[in-house]
């Protein structure tokens, strides 16, 4: 079984489609010691190198798809190294053998909150690319009062730097003065959008929490600075959005999915504080 170049090279989380056409037209990719071309197919047992360097991969029909979710804590970064030294959301993610964890969006280092991370690195792009305009929630605390003149400005739309930016949605989620609780959505990963939104408005973010990527929510069960790996039954919705074909190999295998069984049959406590504590005494939230 072959597969076209440029798509193995954004499966294995290098790129997306685009760039890595460019890389092969720019003669950054080899394929058996020979100058790849666009066009070119290659098979599992071919010598793949991009810019010198080997490139482990595996053809897409042997190639398990898996997903995890990590609660990211405050004070993280969203890279693989940091050269002050930070601690990143890289560093407690399980080891991989031939393959490796692509990150699918940012958070600043001083939000919290869901991170999905994949071994398709074609998952991951199709998951951030704005054309698919995949949702992102956020349970944010606000200092300052949202008035209805703001609120209505933010759902319809304001200019940033780097563009007109708006929230889907705005819902109520209880707390009073500099405790109140707002849930937002919006469908762009742009830098630090959430925060300049508000900002625009003259109103500051002191708290802000990632709850949702498209389908998957992050679990009230899962502490900060812990993960869960999804099952095919969570993956393929996922995928679904953004039009990619399911695969077999999906999901939870081996020690894994009995890792992930015993902690459903024996759940650590429910997460309390903030934003989840306001919805448990109110009960429930007032959507716009």
């Amino acid at each position: 079984m072959s597969e076209k170049l440029q798509k193995v090279l954004a499966r294995v989380g290098l790129g997306s489609r685009r760039h890595m056409e460019q890389a092969i037209v720019d003669g950054r990719v080899s394929v058996n010691g020979k100058l790849a071309t666009l066009g070119d197919r290659i098979e599992a047992t071919d010598e793949l190198r991009v810019d010198g360097r080997l490139v482990h991969f595996t053809v897409e029909s042997e190639a398990r798809r898996r997903v995890l979710i990590y609660y990211k804590p405050e004070g993280e970064i969203c890279s693989r190294q940091d050269p002050e030294g930070r601690p990143t959301v890289f560093d407690r993610l399980p080891p991989l053998k031939g393959e490796r964890w692509v990150m699918v969006g940012r958070l600043d280092v001083n939000s919290s909150g869901l991170l999905l991370f994949t071994t398709d690195g074609e998952l991951a792009n199709r998951l951030m690319h704005p054309s698919n305009e995949i949702e992102r929630e956020y349970a944010v605390r606000v200092m300052g009062e949202v008035t209805p003149e703001i609120r209505a400005a933010l759902l319809a739309g304001v200019e940033l730097e780097d563009g007109p930016a708006k929230f889907e949605r705005i819902s109520e989620l209880g707390g009073e003065g500099f405790n109140r609780w707002l849930q937002v959505v919006v469908k762009e990963g742009r830098n630090r959008e959430v925060r300049r939104l508000f900002e625009s408005q003259g109103l500051k973010v002191s708290r802000l929490l990632r709850t949702r990527y498209g389908t998957v929510t992050l679990p009230r069960t899962l502490k900060t600075g812990r993960h869960i790996e999804l099952d095919k039954h969570d993956i393929d919705p996922l995928v679904e959005l953004v039009q990619l074909r399911q695969r077999r190999g999906t999901g939870l295998y081996g020690l894994a999915k009995r890792r992930v069984e015993k902690m459903q049959e024996n759940p650590l406590p429910a997460r309390r504080g903030g934003f989840l504590r306001q919805q448990k005494r109110d009960g429930r939230t007032k959507d716009e």
